[in-house]
């Protein structure tokens, strides 16, 4: 009852070294792989998600645009077991790090903007001036959507961290309400442990739609620049 709160958002160490590393690289060794002509269900399953991931993601960009494909689809399955596996007890998440989110998210959204900026860049470049605008007005809409166009790396990064980390707490709460109530009322400690089984499912859920969000706004800010 006396550990802190925010224990589990420190970033473990194996002989006073960082262990987040090999955190960061365990998630890609659960994902299935086969060597046969005819697959399991699990792969076939797991194909098939992929694919239907893969398609409706895909579908408004361009040829351009889908060279990305690869890297999207592999950053959803990154996000999203490494989102489930810090649910397990004694765990540590990596995306409840700003840091790593931002590592993330700053890359691509620059990797989309140069890409606009050095193929579309009339395009690239109107966003920051719509049709129409009041001539007095230019200058402030101008730095508007510099500053719009600057913090959506620092939004998506946000998002991403405040959804895992608040579900974190909020289970690290209701675990600890739980565990206490279990000497003083068993009625009680039951209902308890009601809302606690179906938070954990919600962030089952959280966990899956988190990873699809950050890769879908990614997608979108790739299909405004190509």
């Amino acid at each position: 009852m006396n550990e802190n709160l925010f224990a589990s958002f420190i970033a473990p160490t194996i002989l006073g070294l960082p262990a987040a590393v090999l955190i960061i690289l365990f998630p890609p060794l659960l994902i299935p792989t086969s060597k046969y002509l005819i697959n399991n269900r699990l792969i076939t399953t797991q194909q098939w998600l992929i694919k239907l991931t893969s398609k409706q993601m895909m579908a408004m960009h361009n040829t351009k645009g889908r060279t990305w494909s690869l890297m999207l689809v592999s950053l959803i399955i990154f996000i999203a077991t490494t989102n489930l596996l810090g649910l397990l007890p004694h765990s540590f998440t990596p995306t409840t790090q700003l840091s790593m989110n931002l590592a993330m998210a700053i890359p691509l959204w620059a990797g989309a903007v140069i890409m606009g900026f050095r193929s579309k860049i009339k395009n690239a470049l109107a966003h920051f001036l719509p049709q129409g605008t009041p001539t007095p007005l230019i200058p402030m809409l101008v730095i508007i959507e510099t500053i719009s166009l600057l913090i959506q790396p620092m939004a998506l990064a946000m998002r991403l961290t405040a959804n895992i980390t608040a579900g974190h707490l909020l289970m690290h709460l209701i675990g600890s309400a739980t565990l206490a109530m279990s000497t003083i009322n068993l009625p009680s400690t039951l209902i308890i442990f009601t809302i606690l089984i179906l938070l954990t499912i919600l962030e089952i859920a959280v966990a899956l739609i988190q990873a699809y969000v950050f890769t879908l706004l990614v997608s979108l800010y790739l299909h405004d620049n190509t």
